[in-house]
């Protein structure tokens, strides 16, 4: 078979394809040039290898020309991918799905227990759903979670990706590879692989990968701060103030050790009611409609509060809590007037801090007129050399001073201009629009459930979602294509013509014989370890679906030359083929996850390389129990 590949008409095109596949990994593996570019020079590459030295596509006419190189653009996996990123933004951007999240932050299991049970029931949800929306119900949920453990999300999200990969490995429908096998069985003249055939093995293997991911994987995760961990600085705390309207939840309320129920991470430095000031401990004193608490806070916190309750953080004043209201309608008013290039509903959050030349330095707020200059409010001080207890209308504003300022994207974007403000590179952030929440869960359950049931492909459902999402105002266009990852783009577009031009080549064949040549016919357990470890190997650089498609056949000439049960090979075909740990192109949800947690494509091959290794160990191991090899 290795004789006959390299005598094929095609055997130069095949070996420059495998060159090419060579450096594109050392180049995806060392980051010396960005995957970008390394992206489109593979792509270029191989256009103009095929333009010089065409290739016949297997099975018809055409040539392997740039029309079929580039498809790649146009892949349904990839468009369904690039749609769920823009409804994932969606759901982040509404808080949609925090009400989930609150139920893996129980109190009395507390947020490391949640991150767990969230990982096992996605594990278990993946078992007979689609992974990829899945793996975008949680990307929220995981984050907040990550966000209450003081953990970047980098520790968290890649075993989200992998627990719903590991899930998808224990029944016939828990991934599209393992169909593929299946119908490719049947076409041999097999029956089907069974719904629950190989359950027990994919849950024995999933239950190592778990094993793992606890044990192993927390050593080995990278510690990349996200942008929003960039922006919140280590949770350093707000000097704010709450003005407590009559229908609050605060109202009657008694603080417990600083704080009140219903404003976590926020503790109370002074609370004022009328001419009087209360300093802790607050024993015995019950919170009043119109009272003033002094509070401490991080910008999560604060964020969180203008996003939830928005009547409660005011712009400052010393004329008193009825004007300070009416101060804060006028202001929202303002805010959300009249649109604004599709993002006069936005209202931002950022961080501004104050130069030793500003005017602003030994005057208050109100003195110097903030909201009247900038129309926009803060709702924060940040000053790092003591402890203020005082209201925002009351203090003096130091040199160094950080103002955390909310107002509409062109009044925090002029603030870019002024000289008595400088703003904090990176600060910038849109608070969610909660009263899109309901629209967003609705369109995104929809979409999943038409997907999940087999109604409509996930690529339609995805892409309607998003159309949706964005003409009914739960983000804009310019959020959303800020969500579209151009990595992901580049990367499996060019993933899928280098899988082209491997496939139609010989390439993959060649590697594929050659490797498991090794092996020869050795015992059937030798061999079936072998075929495992070149499936898994291949499944990181071509897609899972290609390695089913290609791997099928060859394990099943295998089988017949080694008499044995080519179901068994089948099966390590599915098991291998969902070991796409080590590599972002390796499955749709290491993707979804690679911007989230601002991977890079070295942190998949530390983290999942050492996985897929102790996999194919455990497989080795538990092979002859459930096969009596």
């Amino acid at each position: 078979m290795i004789s006959d590949v390299v005598a094929s008409p095609y055997a130069m095109q095949m070996w420059i394809t495998l060159g090419l596949t060579a450096a594109v990994v050392v180049l995806y593996v060392t980051e010396w040039v960005s995957l970008e570019l390394t992206s489109l020079g593979l792509i270029a590459a191989l256009m103009v290898l095929f333009h010089l030295m065409p290739v016949q596509v297997a099975g018809s006419d055409a040539v392997l020309d740039a029309t079929r190189l580039l498809s790649g653009f146009g892949n349904p996996a990839l468009i369904a991918v690039l749609a769920l990123l823009v409804v994932g933004e969606a759901l982040v951007r509404t808080g949609a799905l925090d009400s989930a999240a609150a139920l893996f932050r129980h109190p009395k299991i507390g947020p490391r227990i949640g991150l767990m049970l969230a990982l096992v029931v996605v594990a278990c949800l993946s078992a007979f759903l689609n992974n990829t929306p899945v793996v975008v119900i949680f990307i929220p949920i995981i984050q907040s979670l990550a966000r209450e453990m003081g953990t970047a999300p980098s520790r968290v999200m890649m075993p989200l990706s992998f627990a719903a990969i590991l899930g998808g490995m224990t029944t016939l429908i828990g991934s599209s590879t393992n169909l593929l096998v299946s119908n490719a069985l049947y076409q041999m003249g097999e029956p089907r692989l069974g719904f629950f055939e190989f359950t027990g093995f994919g849950v024995a293997l999933a239950g190592v990968g778990f094993a793992y991911m606890l044990l192993v994987g927390p050593r080995l995760m990278p510690k990349h701060q996200s942008l929003t961990g960039q922006v919140t600085r280590g949770g350093q705390q707000f000097i704010s103030q709450i003005v407590v309207p009559e229908d609050s939840a605060l109202v009657g309320q008694t603080a417990v050790a600083g704080h009140f129920r219903g404003l976590p991470d926020v503790t109370i430095r002074m609370i004022q009611r009328g001419n009087h000031a209360e300093l802790p401990p607050f024993d015995d004193f019950h919170v009043r409609a119109g009272d003033i608490l002094i509070i401490a806070a991080p910008r999560a916190a604060l964020a969180e509060i203008a996003t939830r309750h928005p009547g409660h953080l005011h712009p400052p004043t010393g004329e008193g809590a009825d004007l300070m209201g009416d101060r804060v309608r006028s202001m929202e008013g303002d805010v959300t007037g009249t649109p604004d290039a599709g993002q006069a509903t936005d209202q931002v959050l950022a961080e501004a801090m104050v130069p030793p030349s500003s005017r602003m330095v030994g005057q208050s707020l109100e003195q110097y007129g903030f909201h009247q200059r900038y129309h926009c409010v803060a709702v924060g001080v940040l000053r790092r050399a003591r402890m203020i207890r005082a209201r925002l209308s009351d203090i003096r504003l130091e040199a160094g001073d950080v103002l955390l300022v909310q107002g509409r994207p062109n009044h925090i974007n002029r603030l870019r201009a002024e000289r008595d403000l400088v703003m904090v590179s990176g600060t910038t952030d849109v608070l969610p629009k909660r009263d899109k929440a309901g629209l967003a869960a609705t369109v995104f359950g929809v979409a999943v459930g038409l997907a999940a049931v087999g109604l409509v492909p996930i690529v339609v459902a995805a892409l309607v979602a998003a159309t949706l999402l964005i003409a009914l105002g739960a983000l804009n266009l310019r959020q959303a294509v800020r969500a579209i990852d151009r990595k992901i783009v580049l990367v499996v577009a060019a993933a899928l013509a280098l899988g082209e031009a491997l496939f139609h080549t010989g390439g993959a064949a060649y590697v594929a014989h050659a490797a498991l040549s090794l092996v020869g016919t050795a015992d059937p357990l030798v061999v079936l370890g072998g075929f495992f470890l070149v499936v898994a190997a291949f499944t990181n650089l071509l897609s899972n679906n290609a390695c089913a498609v290609l791997f099928t056949p060859i394990g099943y000439g295998l089988a017949a030359e080694l008499g044995i049960d080519p179901r068994l090979f089948a099966i390590t075909v599915v098991l291998a083929a969902n070991c796409s740990f080590a590599s972002p192109i390796g499955y749709k949800t290491n993707l979804l996850v690679m911007g989230p947690g601002q991977y890079a494509f070295m942190d998949f091959v530390k983290v999942g390389l050492p996985l897929v290794l102790v996999l194919w160990v455990a497989f080795m191991a538990l092979a002859p129990m459930f096969w009596a090899l």
